[in-house]
């Protein structure tokens, strides 16, 4: 989801906004996009087809809304290209991502994987002890059967399940609403901006370590320099912090004034999701001392 309102300061990550979405990708991961655009969504969900050329299977990330047409389409993509759907991947168990996974399980009798045991369909999903054998995506875990590995890198923040998927074969990470193809995340109501920091800490590492050359987003288009896009969310994170102080040390005590001051500019029907936000910043806050008395998130 992305975050409502603008950054506080700065540019936007560095993106092509005129690039294509749908078709877009690299050697092994294919864009399928969901018909579900909006102003959390962008220009609607990423849907993610991963196999080695050649192979006869393909895995999916990220199936998206529960949307008839588009899990037939992605179906019948990786048929086209002569592969079964083998597994299906959730980077989080939001709704945009994750309503569609039974459908499609249903259409390709492909498991469901995610770090959250409740979202998890098909052989083994009820079982939480043997990492991606019982259906879940644990941190380190590597899954091969597209021909291609996928390693789990546990991501929380923009919620407490979020994981990335490394590709190390094209250099590139599937992100989904951790890192988006245009703006920021918000962070949602079950996320943690302290969790949220350390994983953004954690991939800009990984960027230098995998040398990575291209960020999948879970929504807007794919992002060419890694390493730049993460210190610009690295910076617009505590720019949105000095923001929240600020407003704190102007007299707001609320949630809401907080959001009339920071948000001022932004259409008041994206103020709940502005929120999420402000309350993870409070809470960030409020762990380190920083609340003045009388706050109230």
């Amino acid at each position: 989801m992305s975050e409502a309102g603008r950054p506080p300061a700065g540019s936007n990550p560095p993106a092509d906004a005129s690039a294509p979405v749908d078709g877009s990708g690299t050697a092994r991961a294919r864009c399928v996009l969901a018909p579900n655009p909006g102003p959390m969504t962008l220009n609607g969900t990423n849907t993610w087809l991963i196999a080695e050329p050649g192979s006869a299977v393909a895995m999916v990330v990220d199936p998206g809304p529960d949307d008839q047409a588009h899990l037939g389409r992605v179906r019948d993509l990786a048929a086209a290209a002569g592969q079964r759907i083998s597994r299906i991947l959730l980077t989080h168990g939001h709704l945009d991502h994750s309503a569609g996974a039974a459908r499609l399980a249903a259409l390709t009798g492909a498991p469901v994987m995610a770090a959250d045991p409740a979202l998890r369909r098909g052989p083994g999903a009820g079982s939480t002890a043997d990492g991606a054998a019982g259906g879940g995506l644990g941190p380190g875990d590597v899954l091969t059967e597209a021909g291609c590995e996928l390693r789990v890198v546990a991501s929380p923040g923009h919620t407490a399940d979020s994981v990335c998927l490394l590709l190390p074969a094209d250099r590139a990470l599937l992100t989904g609403d951790t890192v988006l193809g245009r703006g920021t995340t918000v962070i949602a109501e079950d996320g943690s901006l302290a969790d949220y920091l350390a994983t953004l800490d954690r991939l800009r590492a990984l960027a230098d370590q995998q040398q990575l050359g291209t960020l999948l987003p879970g929504h807007g288009p794919l992002l060419a320099d890694p390493a730049t896009v993460l210190d610009f969310y690295i910076s617009h994170r505590r720019e949105r912090l000095a923001e929240i102080r600020a407003a704190l040390a102007a007299g707001d005590r609320s949630g809401e004034e907080i959001v009339a001051r920071v948000y001022a500019d932004v259409d008041r029907s994206l103020w709940p999701f502005a929120r999420w936000s402000v309350r993870a910043q409070l809470d960030y806050l409020g762990s380190r001392g920083e609340l003045p008395p009388g706050v109230s998130p």
